[in-house]
């Protein structure tokens, strides 16, 4: 991401040794040779000329009294034929040079293997029935399901595999009607943000002919009485809700709210158990600066009131009854819960029910008529039972260290649901009950692989500045510290969004092979509270990346690996995260991994969602910003006179939250910089298809991951004994 807001919108060697030597021993001849016969050189005369040849052209921007050039502002026209052949032309490059990484078949194998077990996501009940996302094991996609009881059996009520004969269309949930007898869901196509909206009658299965656009659907609220919703989107000029009828014409539906609201602004709504109170937070940018929340009685047609809209701080809030809770920064770094009600909700009437705690408060869930604190303690997951008024009830325990992900209750049900999981435990659904204070496991795949032949341990190393900065590693047991190691380091640093250990299946294969994942919290992230986040901010942001070159420091100096076995892997912010440390430090790394990056920083803030992180980083439109993100924008840091690590850049055209002419840029700047270097590589995968907001189908996941590990063996020497064997 860039990303979510707070959980509210909230991821070889392709040569013997002998022909590798061979490459790398022949300096000054800009060829590399596949088993394909494919030539990676500038001057190829073969007919697939790896890298491809890249125009450049004479566009020059300049901001105050610096001139700045920008050779490959054509590769922005994502739709100009020109664009499209070049990036064609890359596409085929990287499958050409990732096609024949020995055990590239068994990498792609295991993963198949790893994937097929049913996946699921946290339910939520409405009228006795429980809704939720499944991907059953041997499927392509997640189905919609539903469960008419706590303990019936599981129905389908959307099945979007016959939607598309690539099943690149997928169904998102985005809401449920009180009585549980409507649906309000999405028909996604590729990994787009955007989706078309529509509603199903659970009990006919039956879509109704309400037809609503396409478009970024913020919040959905039906009203209890199902005659009507009321909905925000993204358009054009800005968020902004709507009233809709059920039966009428959406492209008639009125505006009520949200006119004056700029594009860079967020309108998430809130509906009341009883649909008497409607709540509008608005809030600047996805990070923490500044919301405003506005309440509205809509039952009696009231006016808006403005609960608060003149303070720095975030808001976010949940319903209980007649009041709500709301989780904020304001005045706590750390973050706390306060009351208000909702008949009068002016913020000089809140009331603080949980004041501020050592650790940092993640979210909050009201169920049962209690209160639910996720918070990150040391970066890993607590869960915490408050009673109304504020007072410690319980801890809910919690399997072994790892994440707690999406607490979802309602204040009238007994039932809190949420997800738990770690490096080596893929998700599983818990149901806590909170009258008896015992949870269960609710619903979770069957894991394929021995999670009791690896291990995670935390350590702690010193920043260039001395702060101490966490990290955890994973990887197999009794693993020997000399140096020679494959590591793969990541991290996100940013958005106030936590680094905690979670789930993905390549790590899993990472460490079968003897590799070690390394996950340090960077400043920027959330994991220890807003100052935390805020020392990673704006003209700060130099100092996320110094963290995690410390981090690869720190694993050289104490022989986890070197330099030559050192790969770094980003995705969104992350992206941006290893574009600009490879750019600052290339003789630190092997191999990077750079995925729907955000990479030309002078101009990010023109595209598809950037509005929303001017908030986080700045924007060149400013004088005083302008100085600090050039000094560290990745496309603009690379120098002819420096040698790159080999990268692969992944991106799609379905990426709609951040722009794919980053990848494309950076790509190109850094081939030609690297002119064909046979022992530095540098790939673009690019799907056509493949976007930010997941949705992909299975075979397509599986396809980019295999890429990824393939890349990563190859580049980092791992070594390729099968799986089977380890």
């Amino acid at each position: 991401m860039p990303l979510s807001c707070r959980g509210v919108l909230r991821p070889s060697t392709a040569l013997s040794h002998n022909l590798k030597a061979f490459a790398r021993a022949s300096s000054g001849i800009w060829f590399f040779i596949l088993a394909t016969g494919l030539v990676w050189a500038q001057n190829s005369e073969t007919t697939l000329k790896c890298p491809p040849a890249t125009r450049l052209d004479s566009t020059r921007d300049t901001y105050g009294t610096t001139v700045v050039p920008d050779p490959y502002r054509w590769l922005e026209d994502q739709e100009s034929a020109e664009t499209r052949a070049w990036i064609e032309a890359q596409q085929k490059c990287t499958e050409a040079a990732l096609a024949n990484v020995p055990s590239r078949s068994q990498i792609s194998k295991r993963l198949a293997e790893i994937y097929q077990t049913d996946s699921y996501e946290v339910p939520s009940e409405r009228g006795g029935r429980y809704f939720f996302l499944k991907r059953p094991e041997g499927k392509d996609l997640s189905l919609l399901y539903v469960r008419r009881g706590k303990n019936a059996p599981e129905e389908v009520l959307i099945d979007p595999l016959p939607w598309s004969n690539d099943h690149s269309s997928s169904v998102t949930l985005e809401n449920i009607s009180r009585d549980g007898k409507l649906i309000f869901y999405g028909r996604r196509e590729g990994g787009q943000d955007e989706i078309t909206l529509h509603v199903l009658n659970v009990d006919s299965k039956e879509t109704l002919p309400d037809a609503f656009r396409k478009a970024r659907y913020i919040s959905v609220e039906p009203t209890p009485d199902n005659k009507a919703i009321y909905y925000s989107i993204a358009t054009p000029d800005g968020p902004r809700a709507f009233y809709h009828r059920m039966g009428d014409d959406p492209s008639k539906d009125p505006i009520i709210f949200g006119l004056n609201l700029d594009k860079d602004k967020i309108l998430l709504l809130g509906l009341s158990e009883d649909g008497t109170f409607l709540v509008y937070d608005v809030l600047y940018g996805v990070g923490t600066e500044r919301t405003e929340i506005y309440v509205q009685n809509v039952k009696d047609d009231g006016p808006v009131v403005t609960a608060v809209n003149d303070e720095k701080a975030a808001f976010f809030f949940n319903f209980a009854g007649d009041r709500l809770f709301i989780y904020t920064n304001w005045k706590a770094p750390q973050w706390r819960i306060l009351s208000a009600n909702l008949a009068a909700p002016q913020h000089e009437k809140w009331r603080e029910v949980v004041p501020e705690h050592s650790t940092h408060l993640e979210n909050i869930a009201a169920s049962g008529g209690k209160l639910i604190a996720q918070y990150t303690a040391s970066a890993s997951s607590e869960l915490q039972v408050f009673a109304p008024d504020g007072k410690l009830e319980r801890s809910i325990a919690l399997p072994f260290l790892g994440s707690v992900n999406t607490p979802t209750g309602r204040w009238e049900s007994p039932e809190l649901f949420y997800s738990f999981e770690s490096y080596n435990a893929p998700p599983a659904i818990y149901r806590y009950d909170v009258m008896q204070a015992k949870s269960e496991v609710w619903a979770s795949g069957k894991p394929k692989f021995d999670s009791s032949r690896f291990e995670i341990e935390q350590v702690w190393f010193p920043s260039k500045d001395k702060t101490r900065i966490p990290m955890f590693l994973f990887h197999k047991k009794g693993i020997k510290l000399n140096g020679s190691n494959p590591v793969l380091l990541t991290g996100y640093g940013g958005f106030d969004l936590s680094e905690t250990p979670n789930y993905y299946a390549r790590y899993i294969i990472w460490v079968e092979h003897g590799g070690i994942l390394a996950d340090a919290a960077l400043r920027g992230g959330g994991e220890f509270g807003e100052a935390w986040h805020r020392a990673g901010m704006f003209g700060k942001k130099q100092t996320v990346f110094d963290d995690f070159i410390a981090a690869a420091e720190f694993l050289i100096a104490n022989k986890y690996t070197n330099s030559s076995r050192l790969g770094i892997y980003g995705v969104s912010n992350g992206g941006l995260l290893v574009g600009a440390v490879m750019t600052q430090r290339p003789d630190l790394f092997q191999a990077v991994v750079c995925g729907y990056p955000l990479l030309d920083m002078l101009r990010f803030q023109k595209f598809l969602d950037a509005p929303y992180w001017v908030s986080e980083y700045g924007s060149s439109d400013n004088s005083d910003q302008f100085n600090y993100l050039y000094a560290y924008s990745p496309y603009h840091r690379i120098s002819d006179n420096m040698k790159y690590p080999s990268t692969l850049l992944f991106t799609g055209d379905g990426d709609t939250r951040v722009a794919p002419l980053h990848a494309r840029k950076m790509a190109a700047r850094l081939q030609a910089a690297n002119r064909g270097d046979a022992n530095r590589p540098i790939l673009l995968l690019y799907d056509t298809k493949s976007g930010h907001s997941g949705g992909r189908p299975l075979n397509k996941i599986i396809e980019e991951y295999t890429d990824i590990l393939s890349f990563l063996f190859w580049q980092l020497d791992t070594p390729q004994n099968s799986v089977a064997n380890n």
